[in-house]
């Protein structure tokens, strides 16, 4: 029950006390003057009586006194009249029932009045003759002592109904400030910093607000201060300081697992951005001037890789003017696109007029199975070597045959593929559980992986498929075929009931596609299955304007959201207060490089860990591979661990 509801039963019941006890102290005096004034009224009637009697000769007129009395007695007054001669012999006695009218027979019986009994001689000068008793009827005390405890009642009601109204109303002004207060505690439990600037006159609660405000305060600096730390470490250890794009073992650490295959096969493309002649411009003008062409070049790589929304790009600087983007499951015609915009946009168009060679040059390589990033970047850095004798404006890029083969071949196939297997709706399902870090017996929950079969029977990669699928406007009908496989399992399929499944942020964009996937969350929550959708973080900080709505909506139906691939974007981590996901899953980049509990790497998964744990929000480690990285994972403050460690992802088979 609520403080308000508390003080205002508690005010009610002081006030039904007090009007209980008014009540009960007016309800007898009243029941006391009415008995006091019966009695009067008895006694003055039987003296009465007893002088108009005493004028009859002797008292032996009986039918005369009979008529006096009967007179009297009519009038309903008096309950009895009693007349004694002076033996005591009875000669008139009047009674009537106990019959009363208007008053509650309850009322009679908690409310009981002796009616007062009086007498009076009757004399013949100065010889007794005789005694009259008169009885009041206690019935018009009833009445009155009746109407005297309703009107009681009614203005005790009223007044209690006007202290439940004002005094409700002045409890809640009273209390708004502590309610206020309970809303900032509230949002500090959901991660939510507020600072109440309104402060309430009353003492005690301004000393609570004061001391919300400064808890909440420092909670936020703490959260500032954290996310600093692990922003800073992570510039030290992957960032470029001078353009914002990754170094050279950001681009290691990627290619490491990007170039790599665990169970289907990889392809995508490696373009190199080579800015001519710039040690003659820090000769020249200056290093100044150098570092100012090397950070408008990196910006436009920036700006580009942006407008490339169906694309994946790590973007990253090697050395001096040169730069590598690596697009996993890009094909040739998305990097002959992308470069040919980065070009359009470093190289001004009379730079071929002049005749003078192009500042920039660019020449890439498209791969379709494993390779080491050093035999990529062998390949791209012919191709490069190639655009610089060209010095035509176009970038060079060598398709996987080495030869330079229409881009449109691959593309159309892909297509062809795509389209085949949206029409044939056949999905094969991949889990692969998630453990707790305290024991890796224990699964927290499943990830499903979704796979495409070929004609050949090889289960090739959704993920090779997804440039092409958001390019072509087919992600929610991709995403939904996927759900519906997903969907289609029996809820006792997994134990426990909780899976992870991915989501494409574009798919959000579809009304018609959030309506369907929304109403199959109700039906998997009624049958007890917990869903938790996971968004890649370089997606999800983009979308944020779509995925908050929708992570709003999922939770009020018991499910979660978490950031995949967390850390591989270059964005600040303050979009963690604004996303609030339930988890977050360390890249497996990063995870490769946790070699022991010295490094770098591990100062810095330590901090995102902080910076998470500071907002309630849950560690993932993917990626584990070896006994040794289990020992250096389970070493930091992450909630859970993934990897072929634990278990290969395993097909999914209807129970």
């Amino acid at each position: 029950m609520t403080l308000y509801r508390q003080l205002l039963l508690f005010t009610l019941l002081i006030l039904v006390c007090l009007g209980i006890g008014l009540w009960v102290g007016d309800h007898r005096r009243t029941r006391d003057f009415l008995t006091d004034q019966l009695e009067s009224h008895a006694q003055d009637t039987a003296t009465s009586l007893g002088l108009s009697l005493s004028t009859l000769a002797k008292g032996t007129d009986v039918p005369a006194m009979e008529a006096m009395v009967n007179a009297l007695f009519d009038r309903g007054f008096y309950q009895r009249i009693l007349l004694r001669d002076i033996e005591g012999k009875v000669l008139i006695d009047r009674h009537a029932d106990m019959s009363i009218e208007g008053v509650p027979d309850w009322f009679i019986r908690l409310t009981p009045l002796q009616a007062p009994q009086a007498e009076a001689l009757i004399m013949h000068g100065w010889q007794q003759c005789g005694s009259v008793m008169i009885e009041s009827h206690p019935g018009y005390a009833y009445k009155a002592l009746w109407k005297s405890a309703l009107a009681a009642t009614q203005w005790c009601a009223a007044a209690a109904m006007a202290v439940a109204l004002l005094g409700g109303f002045g409890l809640r002004r009273l209390l708004r400030p502590l309610h206020r207060v309970e809303e900032q505690a509230q949002a500090l439990c959901n991660r939510k910093f507020i600072i109440q600037d309104q402060l309430p006159r009353t003492r005690e609660l301004r000393r609570v607000v004061l001391a919300m405000n400064r808890m909440t305060e420092r909670i936020r600096a703490l959260f500032d201060e954290q996310t600093a730390i692990a922003e800073t470490l992570r510039q030290r250890a992957y960032q470029d300081t001078l353009t914002g794009l990754g170094n050279r073992r950001f681009l290691e650490a990627q290619a490491k697992t990007k170039l790599t295959g665990r169970t289907t096969p990889v392809r995508g493309a490696l373009l190199l951005i080579h800015i001519r002649n710039l040690q003659a411009i820090n000769q020249q003008q200056g290093y100044t001037a150098g570092d100012q062409l090397i950070k408008e070049a990196a910006a436009s790589i920036k700006h580009a890789c942006a407008a490339l929304v169906e694309v994946e790009v790590i973007a990253a600087r090697l050395s001096g003017g040169d730069f590598a983007l690596l697009l996993p499951n890009a094909d040739i015609a998305m990097a002959e696109q992308l470069a040919d915009t980065i070009l359009a946009e470093l190289c001004p168009p009379d730079a071929q007029q002049a005749g003078q060679p192009l500042p920039v040059v660019c020449g890439g390589a498209v791969h379709n199975q494993e390779i080491a990033l050093g035999a990529l970047l062998s390949q791209a850095d012919t191709a490069l070597a190639s655009a610089r004798y060209r010095n035509d404006n176009r970038a060079v890029i060598v398709p996987p045959s080495g030869e330079m083969a229409p881009a449109v071949t691959g593309r159309s196939e892909r297509q062809t593929l795509l389209e085949d297997f949206l029409a044939r709706g056949s999905v094969v399902l991949y889990s692969q559980p998630v453990v707790s870090r305290d024991d890796r017996n224990l699964i927290v929950h499943h990830e499903l992986l979704a796979r495409m079969p070929d004609d050949q029977g090889n289960h090739l990669s959704i993920a090779r498929f997804l440039p092409l699928a958001k390019q072509s406007g087919l992600m929610p009908a991709l995403d939904r075929l996927i759900l519906e496989q997903i969907f289609s399992l029996p809820p006792d399929q997994f134990t426990p009931r909780r899976i992870t499944i991915n989501l494409s942020p574009l798919s959000l964009a579809d009304s018609g596609f959030v309506a369907w996937f929304s109403s199959h969350l109700r039906r998997c929550a009624e049958a007890g299955l917990a869903i938790q959708v996971e968004f890649p973080e370089f997606r999800a900080v983009r979308y944020l304007y779509l995925i908050k709505p929708f992570a709003q909506e999922i939770r009020s139906m018991g499910h979660a959201f978490g950031i995949d691939h967390f850390g591989q974007a270059f964005s600040h981590f303050g979009y963690l207060k604004s996303l609030l996901p339930d988890y977050v899953k360390i890249d497996r980049a990063i995870t490769n490089e946790l070699q022991n509990a010295g490094d770098d790497s591990h100062f810095f998964v330590s901090a995102l860990c902080t910076v998470a744990h500071s907002l309630d929000i849950k560690v993932v480690v993917e990626g584990v591979e070896t006994e040794q990285q289990w020992q250096t994972v389970t070493g930091l403050p992450i909630d859970a661990v993934q990897g072929f460690l634990i278990r290969r992802p395993e097909l999914v088979l209807r129970k």
